[in-house]
């Protein structure tokens, strides 16, 4: 796999060594998910250990939580889409419903093999996205699992992969921005062929003769508020104690550096430098320190 060549080796070193210091606890996804289309290309194993997704020519596949969640701690363990993956686009991420949605977004875009795969993030509040930026990954994420991240809390939206922070999306409602705060979303994952954009454009379209193409979960984790009958499960803990830690959780400076380091060496598109799409003038949190 092609990586970029100003990446240094106490670069990947300190990335590695963070990566240590995340522990998944195992998540049984007969308990935790429903699978939601794709005609048994979807397929829970190793009682209820393993789930996989499947494209072939036919259709692609999906499932999502069964809890609706509002604010937490989401780990997922992902395995990509191996060899020519090529117009493929994996999508894991969280999201409600309506027009004006929230959504917190992992996709992972197919390439040729060889060629890293481009991690693409987003987040939408009250309906509104364009919010995206793009990495790539300092490791192969077809050879092995991954842990994937999303923490939610009042303050912020943090983006993690394998323990490190690679985004945040503040809380800017103090100067207009809307937040993600108010609307309990599920958990969604989906393989599907997005070859008219996907990879290179459009450029590149789907090899067929290589489906079926298969991406694999496991240890899915949720440390969270769950959301039922118009309550959440928080309303009666202590938002203080240990187990909801999270809650109140802010990037401290050594994590703050750590995601420096990635966005200096592995981000590849960031919506708050893009001044072409953007003539009137950058977003309002793009303004932000």
């Amino acid at each position: 796999m092609a990586f970029p060549s100003k990446v240094s080796t106490s670069v990947v070193l300190l990335l590695v060594v963070g990566s240590l210091c995340l522990v998944v606890s195992a998540g049984n996804f007969y308990q935790d998910m429903d699978i939601t289309w794709g005609d048994g290309r979807a397929k829970i194993l190793n009682n209820g250990n393993l789930l996989t997704l499947s494209l072939d020519k036919t259709s692609g596949s999906g499932f999502q939580s069964k809890n609706q969640y509002l604010f937490g701690k989401i780990d997922m363990q992902l395995k990509l889409v191996p060899g020519n993956s090529a117009g493929t686009v994996t999508a894991y991420y969280l999201s409600s419903q309506g027009p004006t949605h929230d959504e917190i977004d992992f996709e992972f875009l197919g390439n040729l093999s060889g060629d890293p795969y481009i991690l693409h993030t987003n987040v939408f509040s009250q309906g509104k996205g364009n919010r995206e930026q793009q990495f790539y990954l300092w490791f192969d994420p077809t050879a092995d699992f991954h842990t994937y991240s999303i923490l939610w809390n009042p303050q912020s939206i943090i983006f993690s992969v394998d323990g490190t922070p690679i985004r945040e999306f503040k809380n800017a409602e103090s100067i207009g921005v809307p937040y993600p705060k108010n609307q309990p979303m599920r958990i969604y994952s989906s393989l599907w062929n997005a070859d008219d954009w996907a990879t290179r454009g459009g450029l590149v379209k789907t090899d067929w003769t290589k489906a079926p193409f298969t991406a694999s979960y496991r240890n899915f984790n949720a440390n969270a508020c769950v959301w039922s009958n118009g309550k959440s499960s928080c309303a009666s803990s202590s938002k203080s104690s240990a187990r909801n830690s999270w809650f109140s959780q802010q990037l401290d400076s050594t994590s703050q550096g750590r995601m420096k380091w990635v966005q200096k060496n592995y981000m590849i598109y960031n919506y708050c430098t893009d001044v072409k799409r953007f003539p009137q003038g950058l977003p309002q949190e793009c303004k932000m320190s």
